[in-house]
């Protein structure tokens, strides 16, 4: 069983992420930004670095999952392949902060390797308002991220919404407005028995 966590930055992913794979006891799966060793450049020079962080996380995230399908474990994914390609790398592009040349290599190499790729049994999507990512960014203090501008996040959230509503994989929408998973063991219940709802169906 592969579960796959998407969402824009700050939507909860990883917890959501650490909290599902405790409870399942399956093995969690992590975007590796920590350890990236072009994030905070990107993030004080994104027209210079976007391609170079790009490519790391496509090269990163096929990886991983060529690892986890030859592992035959369940996992929780935190992140998709998708996310990279259809999100951000053309996010980044219309912003002018990825020439055409490289946006286009970019794009080759995505089709290459998706040929490869088998989608999650279950993408789980974490809507989420700016406001609220905004709480959940500034909560965590991660120093390369405070230049991230109200104008970036509303693009990703548009650009999330267009991607999710020609999904045509097994999907579940979460709303993460009102919903507190990280603290409140009945928000985070209900997810549980949303998920365990699909799971079943897939049977």
């Amino acid at each position: 069983m592969h579960i796959a966590i998407a969402g824009n930055i700050g939507s909860g992913k990883t917890t959501l992420t650490e909290l599902l794979a405790k409870h399942y006891k399956w093995e969690p799966h992590y975007e590796t930004v920590d350890n990236n060793p072009y994030i905070d450049d990107f993030y004080n020079e994104m027209q210079r670095w976007s391609f170079n962080l790009q490519i790391y996380f496509l090269h990163n995230r096929f990886k991983q999952l060529k690892e986890l399908k030859e592992s035959g474990i369940n996992v929780v994914q935190d992140r998709t392949i998708y996310e990279d390609a259809h999100i951000f790398a053309p996010n980044l592009h219309a912003m002018g902060l990825m020439p055409t040349r490289d946006y286009e290599s970019y794009k080759d190499l995505f089709q290459l390797l998706n040929s490869f790729v088998t989608p999650p049994d279950l993408l789980i999507y974490l809507r989420a308002s700016i406001p609220t990512l905004v709480g959940q960014i500034q909560k965590r203090g991660r120093e390369y991220e405070n230049s991230i501008s109200i104008d970036y996040l509303t693009r990703l959230n548009e650009r999330y919404e267009a991607w999710i509503s020609g999904y045509e994989g097994n999907l579940l929408i979460v709303n993460t407005d009102d919903l507190d998973f990280a603290d409140d063991a009945e928000h985070m219940g209900e997810i549980i028995n949303k998920i365990d709802a699909e799971i079943n169906g897939l049977f």
